[in-house]
C-alpha cells in the first residue's frame, strides 16, 4: 500500500506593496527601450539597480555594464550610455559631454528631488548635512551635486553628536531615499536637539516606496517564524527591510537573492513565513521562492495589503516612440 507524505501547513504573509518601485521600473524600461531603439550595445554606468538577476537579464539583451565612461571603446562612442537609477555626480554628465557621448539619465525622479533640495539649501546659504551611508552610489551622486566641502555626511547619531559646524545657525539636511525610517528619525532628532535652527528639506527625502515597504514588513513581522526579504546584499532598501523585520518581532529574518539561497536545514519547523521584496527585486523571484516553499509545504497565501501605489514615472521623451510590451519586461515580471 502506497504511503502519502503530508506536507506541513505554512501560511505565507505576502506583503503588498513589495518589489519594484516606480523609479526602478522606469530605469529598467529605459535600458530595454534603448536596446530596442538603438540596438546593442547599450552601455550602463554602474548597476542600473542593485540586483544581479536584473543586471544579468539586461546583459543577455545586449546591455554592457561599466563603472567609468572611459571603458567605452572608441568604436562605440555613438552607442547610448545610461546612468543608473541611483543618480550621479555632476561631473559624470560633464565627462560624457566632453567625450561626445550620447547619454540617457535614468536617475530616479525622487533622487533628483533630493539633489534639488540639497542645492536649494546651499543657495540659501546653508551648509548641507546628508544623512546616508558612505560609499553608496546615491550618496556619492548627491554629494557630487555641490562643491567639495559643501556637504557633510552623517551616518549615525554618534556622527550627529560630534558635528562641529562653522555656523550652527546655517544648516539644512537631506537624506538618502532608502534609509530606515526609524533610524533616520533618531538621527534627525539628535541633530535638531543640538542645532534648533536646522532646516528640513521642502519635502520628505525618504521615498514613498521605502516607507511603504518598511511599514508593510513592520505590520506582518510579529509572530513570523521566518521572514524572507528578496534583494541583493548591496541594496540599501532591502537590507533595511531585514532590520525592520527583526525589530518588529520576526523570530528570524534573512536576505536572499534567489530560492537557492534559502537555508532549508537551518529554518527549522515553521508555520508562518513573512515574505517581501526590496524595491530593486523582481517579482519573478518572489514567484520562484513561493514555488520553492510549495514543494515542501502546504502553502496558504495571506496577502497583506498595507498601501496602494499608483506612482508611474514616464521615460524620457526620446524613448517614448518605442513600444514597450509585456514580453519585453517578462524577464523581471514573469509571463503572466
Amino acid at each position: 500500500m502506497l504511503q502519502t507524505t503530508t506536507k506541513p501547513p505554512l501560511t505565507i504573509r505576502l506583503c503588498q506593496p513589495r518589489g519594484f518601485c516606480a523609479g526602478v521600473d522606469r530605469a529598467i524600461q529605459i535600458v530595454v527601450l534603448a536596446l530596442k531603439k538603438y540596438g546593442a550595445p547599450v552601455y550602463v554606468r554602474h548597476e542600473i539597480v542593485h540586483n544581479r538577476y536584473v543586471v544579468e537579464g539586461l546583459q543577455s539583451l545586449g546591455a554592457v555594464f561599466i563603472e567609468e565612461l572611459s571603458e567605452i571603446p572608441a568604436e562605440h562612442r555613438q552607442s547610448p550610455v545610461v546612468f543608473s537609477a541611483h543618480g550621479v555626480p555632476k561631473s559624470v554628465p560633464a565627462d560624457a559631454k566632453a567625450r561626445n557621448l550620447f547619454y540617457l539619465d535614468a536617475t530616479c525622479p525622487l533622487v533628483s528631488k533630493v539633489h534639488k533640495q540639497a542645492m536649494r539649501h546651499q543657495r540659501l546659504g546653508r551648509h548641507v548635512l546628508l544623512i546616508g551611508h558612505a560609499g553608496h552610489p546615491e550618496v556619492i551622486g548627491t554629494m557630487g551635486q555641490l562643491p567639495d566641502g559643501a556637504v557633510t555626511l552623517i551616518e549615525t547619531e554618534a556622527d550627529a553628536a560630534k558635528l562641529s559646524p562653522v555656523d550652527p545657525q546655517a544648516l539644512g539636511f537631506v537624506t538618502q531615499t532608502t534609509l530606515s525610517v526609524e533610524d533616520t528619525a533618531g538621527i534627525i532628532r539628535a541633530l535638531q536637539d543640538r542645532f534648533p535652527a536646522l532646516q528640513a528639506p521642502a519635502a520628505e527625502s525618504i521615498c514613498y516606496a521605502t516607507t511603504n515597504r518598511q511599514e508593510a514588513v513592520k505590520d506582518t513581522a510579529p509572530g513570523a517564524d521566518l521572514y524572507l526579504i528578496v534583494g541583493a546584499p548591496n541594496s540599501s532598501n532591502s537590507r533595511r527591510l531585514v532590520e525592520v523585520a527583526e525589530r518588529a518581532g520576526a523570530t528570524m529574518s534573512l536576505l536572499v537573492q534567489r530560492a537557492a539561497e534559502i537555508p532549508w536545514n537551518d529554518i527549522g519547523n515553521i508555520s508562518t513565513l513573512g515574505l517581501s521584496a526590496g524595491a530593486s527585486a523582481p517579482e519573478i523571484i518572489v514567484d520562484e521562492i513561493i514555488d520553492a516553499f510549495r514543494q515542501r509545504f502546504d502553502v496558504t497565501i495571506d496577502l497583506a495589503i498595507t498601501a496602494t501605489e499608483t506612482e508611474d514615472f514616464p521615460v524620457m521623451r526620446v524613448l517614448r516612440d518605442v513600444e514597450l510590451t509585456r514580453a519585453d519586461m517578462a524577464f523581471v515580471n514573469g509571463a503572466a
